[in-house]
């Protein structure tokens, strides 16, 4: 009798949940992409949750989930469409939500015809959950020649803020290009734009058209950077940024910081002479891009990325773009190391135990 009592408490001590909460289970797997659909996908991880963002043209959905690996399961919600006839009406492109000052603000490009139009716009809730309270509009985030932009990404280094994003140099398109300015608050600049890249190196060059934009039998070039994000690691800043079109072999390129003086400085920044991510026919991910960039937390932390892509090379810049992420690593030189693009089983960021 004293031989079954002792069995049958060691069976209920074993299968208590704080017992099996310390079980350790076999690695979770999953495979890109982590969504069938989601272009320009952003991520922003806070207080244990992963807020995700991605562009879908209408209006402004979030996702919100405890680990990225499921995002095809995650709550998401509309919160916020703009109304009809407002400059910010239609084409909401790149949107990215940021917290600043225990408030949150979610950038987005917008335009109310056509392209031509396209502006950057934030929106601001005072909720401690993006998910609840109201989203209201701050107003539109241009430099003081209100040029066409998109793209926008928003950093406070060192107590400032600084935001970054993709422009033409003057009305008309032709040559995209990477500009930074000062923010006095989330929705106000306060310096003129900075150009601090533009196309200029072979590999981002490939300008090409697509065929129903030709006119008359010309073939015109568009030269293109765009999407730049913030990195910063051990003290150092880089903005990784896309090269050529979405419609191309759109890979991604580095800008770094020299770490004196002033972020407004172009002088201070420096291009990497070669692309440091691009697309693998090999894996069948083509055309990979505008991402950006999380860690996760825990003894195991890492970083990883997350970063548009498509399943063939004439897929162009529509839905099947998806999100793709994968962890990175980083040079002994202090810079990213984002090897290649990959759809293989990849090891759920940070599932350990049963929680």
């Amino acid at each position: 009798m004293r031989i079954l009592l002792f069995f049958a408490v060691l069976l209920l001590f074993a299968s208590s949940p704080s017992v099996l909460a310390q079980r350790p289970l076999a690695q979770r797997t999953f495979t890109n992409p982590v969504k069938d659909s989601g272009p320009d996908p952003w991520v922003l991880a806070h207080d244990g949750w992963y807020y995700y963002m991605n562009t879908t043209g209408r209006n402004l959905t979030l996702w919100k989930t405890r680990n990225m690996a499921d995002l095809r399961q995650a709550e998401s919600k509309v919160i916020y469409t703009p109304p009809a006839g407002t400059p910010y009406a239609r084409d909401l492109w790149a949107p990215e939500i940021h917290r600043f000052n225990d408030k949150w603000y979610v950038y987005f490009a917008a335009d109310s015809i056509n392209n031509i139009g396209h502006r950057m716009w934030v929106i601001e809730n005072t909720s401690s959950d993006p998910m609840q309270g109201d989203w209201t509009m701050k107003g539109k985030v241009s430099d003081k020649g209100d040029h066409w932009a998109i793209d926008m990404s928003v950093l406070d280094y060192n107590g400032q803020l600084y935001a970054a994003w993709s422009g033409w140099a003057g009305a008309t398109n032709g040559q995209q290009n990477i500009y930074i300015a000062r923010l006095e608050n989330p929705w106000t600049m306060s310096s003129d734009r900075v150009l601090i890249s533009q196309p200029e190196l072979p590999w981002e060059r490939h300008g090409d058209v697509p065929t129903d934009w030709q006119k008359n039998g010309e073939v015109p070039k568009i030269y293109v950077n765009e999407g730049p994000e913030f990195l910063r690691h051990d003290n150092r800043l880089f903005i990784v940024y896309s090269a050529n079109a979405c419609w191309l072999d759109y890979c991604m390129g580095l800008l770094t910081f020299n770490g004196k003086g002033d972020l407004l400085n172009p002088a201070n920044w420096t291009k990497n002479q070669q692309p440091v991510f691009v697309q693998s026919p090999a894996n069948g991910v083509y055309a990979p891009g505008h991402g950006g960039f999380f860690r996760t937390t825990g003894p195991n932390a890492q970083d990883w990325m997350i970063y548009h892509a498509n399943p063939s090379a004439t897929d162009g810049c529509g839905n099947k773009r998806a999100p793709h992420m994968q962890p990175f690593t980083w040079n002994t030189d202090g810079t990213p190391n984002f090897g290649q693009p990959t759809t293989t089983a990849l090891a759920v960021p940070n599932d350990r135990m049963i929680e």
